[in-house]
């Protein structure tokens, strides 16, 4: 086993850990120049932050027009007003046939709308390639939002509807900014980057996310819809310089975790290697010892059988031995084989459990009947010790009565000179329990981990000589499991072993 284990050590070194090795000693010499490029992408986020906002902005006005042309549909006037009293920034708002400026239609919030009249004609008489640019846009599929500056420090947002009149909306530009802008700019501005929105003109914040001086923006960008006001970013608590220097520290973390990240599972993939080596094995001395159980009962069975058949025993007495030896490799063939399914039902997830109440000291009883005898002549100390105030409890019968057997057949194999077994049945902590214990060979600390994995069995001295195909404390194990119970072993070398199944009592 171990030259394939190390043919797969020398691939694995060659395939994965030497080529990871030249990447991570390439990623570290070219972080230097990886740090020229974070300048670029930090502006590029800035751009997108800025980007962010702006198109919020206009996603607010797409639903303001929304809203009239829905208004519209129904012929709701009152609507429009509705819309005009949720919506305190916008003063006004107008609808016209933009061929002909006399028919407008204005809608607002004051009693007389004289002065709103008398502006919207202004506004209309100097707007022509503007309303022209919009019909074409529409022409083209695409509904434009256009921003048009107008006097006593009003912006108007024109637009079509889908009547393809002209529509424009009258609002105060920093009212705007502060009911609708404000929430967005802390969401995208999160706890790294600080916005504003000032006025050039006058060298006046409007909007911030937190104190700060238009000389301290670092990038600016006009608002989409206000073209006279500019929206700035700046870095919240560190400059680019200590950001390269962060990013860089932090490649080298990435690196330094990818590395390990690859030596763990490099170790996990040679690991599993070895175990799937190691158990390819075992599966091998399984088949092995399987063929060698089989083959020792056939043989008897077939010599014995062509004795009595050919007539060369003349005595009953003889016959009763043979027909005697022929009942009992039948029935140690019978186990193996039975042994042999029942442990390949469990892996296929097939074996079914049949659970019923039963007097657990009834069933080990019945088992200790039918084992003392044979026992007691092979010269065991064969004795049961049941505790009878045990409660009875749900459990397969058949599958509890094999686990049992199984444990006695170990405790049998593995007794040598001190030929003593035990049954005892008993309670602890809300369960109850069948015990078996022996004074045999025992079993080793590090091997106590092992012997309930399949194939397995110890490979050392007499255990290794030992007939038995490394299946029954694995079927012991499975069948615990199906009760929701678990098994307790107490055994050191020399001196014996305990087996505890502890069955919950429900």
């Amino acid at each position: 086993m171990k030259n394939p284990l190390y043919k797969i050590v020398i691939i694995l070194v060659t395939v994965i850990f030497i080529p990871m090795l030249f990447f991570t000693v390439y990623e570290i010499s070219s972080l230097n120049e990886s740090e020229k490029v974070l300048n670029q992408i930090y502006s590029n986020q800035i751009d997108a932050i800025l980007f962010s906002v702006n198109q919020y902005s206009e996603d607010v006005v797409s639903s303001w027009r929304n809203k009239i042309n829905n208004s519209l549909s129904e012929n709701g006037n009152q609507l429009i007003n509705a819309f005009l009293n949720a919506y305190g920034t916008v003063n006004y708002l107008f609808i016209t046939d933009s061929l002909n400026s006399r028919d407008v239609k204005i809608y607002s919030r004051q009693s007389t709308i004289e002065n709103e009249r008398k502006e919207v004609a202004e506004l209309l008489a100097s707007i022509n390639s503007i309303i022209k640019k919009l019909y074409e846009y529409k022409k083209s599929g695409y509904l434009k939002l256009e921003p048009v500056n107008i006097s006593r420090g009003n912006s108007a947002i024109l637009f079509l509807l889908d009547d393809n009149s002209l529509c424009g909306i009258i609002f105060t530009p920093e009212s705007f900014i502060n009911k609708f802008l404000g929430s967005k700019m802390q969401s995208v501005a999160g706890n790294e980057f600080l916005l504003a929105v000032f006025k050039p003109e006058d060298k006046r914040i409007v909007l911030s996310t937190d104190r700060v001086a238009i000389g301290d923006l670092r990038q600016t960008k006009p608002l989409w819809l206000l073209p006279d006001y500019q929206l700035g970013i700046k870095l919240k608590g560190k400059t680019i310089e200590e950001l390269v220097k962060a990013r860089t520290n932090q490649n080298l973390y990435l690196i330094g975790g990818i590395t390990l990240l690859i030596i763990i599972g490099i170790w996990l993939v040679f690991r599993n290697i070895k175990k799937e080596i190691q158990l390819a094995q075992i599966k091998s001395d399984f088949v092995s010892n399987v063929s060698h159980e089989l083959r020792t009962p056939l043989s008897l069975i077939s010599m014995f059988a062509e004795t009595l058949e050919m007539g060369r025993v003349k005595t009953d007495e003889k016959k009763n031995e043979y027909y005697s030896i022929i009942h009992s490799e039948t029935n140690r063939l019978s186990s193996i084989v039975n042994k042999v399914l029942n442990f390949s039902r469990m892996e296929a997830g097939k074996r079914t459990f049949r659970f019923e109440v039963s007097d657990l000291n009834e069933l080990i009883e019945n088992i200790f009947n039918t084992y003392r005898f044979h026992l007691q002549n092979n010269g065991f100390k064969f004795d049961f010790q049941p505790d009878k105030n045990i409660p009875l409890i749900n459990i397969d019968t058949d599958a509890i009565s094999e686990a049992v057997i199984n444990l006695i057949d170990n405790a049998v194999k593995y007794s040598e000179d001190n030929k003593v077994v035990i049954l005892r049945t008993g309670k602890e902590n809300g369960s109850v329990f069948v015990e078996v214990e022996d004074e045999g060979i025992g079993i080793s600390e590090s091997d106590q981990k092992k012997i309930f994995d399949k194939f397995f069995r110890v490979s050392t001295g007499y255990v290794h000589n030992t007939k038995g195909t490394g299946l029954g404390l694995s079927l012991v194990k499975h069948i615990i499991n199906a009760h929701k119970g678990k098994i307790v072993l107490a055994s050191s070398p020399g001196k014996g072993s305990r087996f505890r199944l502890l069955i919950p009592v429900f």
